[in-house]
């Protein structure tokens, strides 16, 4: 059946317009069931249900049709023809080939040892203060983009490269406790995960921390 559907693609590729959209789905699509009988002539070993890598509890993934990114490598899971797992703790996602490559520790131990937000705000010490390299992975990085281009974690006030900090966007706790601003800012994946699992939990003690804030903010004085 791949081998007939493989020979059907070649012809749907040659009938169509040269560089189409719809020639390259096809070119996309050939490559794909090449891929799958390539797999069917050499089956991989069978992958294990369960690792643990850096207290991270991975699990085999069972959804082929589910379009995922690498927190390794950032680049797409294809479902169909990768295996990839999934981290039960702190939900980081990987191919399995960039399971022995991980460097960030679960983020759910973390939670669960040493429960507490970064009360500063963006507590900046500087790119040399960290040797113009990843605070995660430790890759070269420098605010000129050359070789990588260095993104700051709002969160921590450290630098990441592209492959830790995808730009994604959370509430920064310092910022609401001193100024009340709920603003989200950029942080790294690592910090997006940590507040993720933070969030519900109740480790703030306002009226030592803040409180000038019961003065300003009148929600607050009926929760007090």
């Amino acid at each position: 059946q791949l081998r007939r559907a493989i020979e059907e693609c070649k012809r749907v590729i040659l009938a169509l317009p040269e560089q189409s959209e719809r020639q390259k789905d096809a070119v996309v699509r050939l490559i794909h069931l090449r891929l799958k009988l390539q797999e069917l002539k050499d089956p991989a070993e069978d992958e294990p249900n369960i690792r643990v890598v850096l207290e991270h509890r991975f699990y085999k993934e069972k959804s082929k049709s589910v379009k995922q990114m690498c927190d390794k490598c950032s680049t797409i899971i294809w479902g169909l023809i990768q295996t990839w797992y999934t981290c039960t703790g702190c939900y980081y996602r990987c191919h399995s080939k960039c399971l022995p490559l991980v460097s960030r520790p679960c983020v759910r131990a973390q939670v669960s040892h040493q429960a507490e937000y970064q009360l500063s705000i963006c507590p900046e010490s500087g790119l040399d203060s960290q040797d113009y390299r990843c605070a995660e992975c430790r890759a070269p990085i420098s605010l000129r983009g050359v070789p990588s281009e260095a993104r700051q974690c709002d969160y921590t006030g450290l630098y990441y490269c592209s492959s830790c900090h995808w730009n994604d966007l959370a509430v920064v706790p310092a910022r609401a406790i001193h100024n009340w601003d709920f603003e989200p800012r950029k942080v790294s994946r690592c910090s997006m995960r940590y507040l993720a699992l933070m969030v519900s939990r109740p480790v703030l003690k306002l009226r030592e921390i803040n409180p000038l804030l019961f003065n300003y903010v009148e929600e607050l004085v009926e929760i007090r």
